[in-house]
């Protein structure tokens, strides 16, 4: 009896063992790769999967995007510049059976070709191009590195740049040449705003010019401007014109007596051939 119950137990224990490995439940998000004596036979999944013990043997592979850090490599770029650049790439495995197939470790792989193809990339291009054209950089890098993981049926979607690390000293004397196109466009946009002035200053005068009741308004404008702060000290300013008989009255004063007419010029000499006009000869 006892020998029994045991042969009993040890069939329910093979019998669960073989359910276990012939069954497999996949998720949403997974496919499996089934392979029948070594040989690919069907990608199956989501659900429920039936093996044949001993004989499938199965790969799960996910499909969701896969968030890949590129470690820092360092990279010369065309004009001779060390920097160190980061990356990340996303991708996803929209063809279970060639990623299974076809490359060994199609993550790895991914990762070196990622790699390589950034320092390919940024190698070829120049420092102010590597900081401030980095959407066409990204660009490159997802198209080359798509084209070499579509045959493992990986797609690159997105690769991005994420820091770029140069030199102290260069970035020194970037500050540096930032700082005097910064000082250049500062004198330019003041020489611009001084010849604007002076533009409308000269405009203003020649519009002035054919008034001159209008310089007075000015000058009575400039006296109210000055009278706001409550000034002690107010001054008028008068037309030289206006002052000019006063100037020329005092100049008078200080010489003395009025001035007297010049004394008449005296008479010509005669004319010697004209007749008549010849003084009387002696004998």
């Amino acid at each position: 009896m006892g020998v029994a119950i045991a042969v009993v137990v040890i069939l329910l224990v093979l019998i669960l063992i073989v359910v276990g490995s012939a069954v497999r439940i996949l998720r949403e998000y997974e496919r499996g790769v089934i392979f029948r004596l070594g040989r690919l036979i069907a990608q199956k999944g989501p659900g429920l999967i039936l093996l044949i013990p001993f004989i499938d043997r199965m790969v799960r592979v996910d499909l969701r995007t896969v968030t890949l850090n590129i470690p820092p490599q360092e990279v010369i770029t065309r004009d001779n510049v060390p920097a160190s650049v980061t990356a990340v790439t996303y991708f996803r495995v929209i063809d279970p059976n060639k990623a299974i197939v076809e490359v060994e470790n199609f993550l790895l792989a991914t990762s070196q070709i990622a790699q390589t193809t950034l320092r390919s990339v940024l190698g070829k291009a120049e420092l102010d191009q590597l900081l401030s054209e980095r959407e066409r950089l990204n660009e490159d890098l997802q198209t080359i590195i798509d084209e070499q993981t579509e045959p493992w049926g990986v797609k690159v979607t997105t690769v991005e740049i994420k820091d770029v690390e140069i030199p102290d000293q260069m970035q020194r004397a970037m500050a540096r040449q930032a700082e005097a196109e910064r000082e250049r466009r500062a004198k330019i946009i003041n020489s611009e705003g001084e010849y604007q002035a002076a533009q409308k200053l000269a405009d203003a005068a020649d519009i002035i010019s054919t008034n001159p009741a209008t310089l007075q308004l000015r000058y009575l404008q400039t006296l109210l401007e000055m009278g706001v702060n409550q000034n002690t000290t107010i001054v008028f300013p008068l037309p030289m014109d206006v002052i000019s008989p006063f100037v020329d009255m005092a100049r008078d004063a200080a010489g003395g007596a009025p001035r007297k007419p010049p004394p008449p010029s005296p008479p010509p000499p005669p004319d010697p051939d004209v007749e008549g006009d010849l003084p009387p000869s002696r004998t």
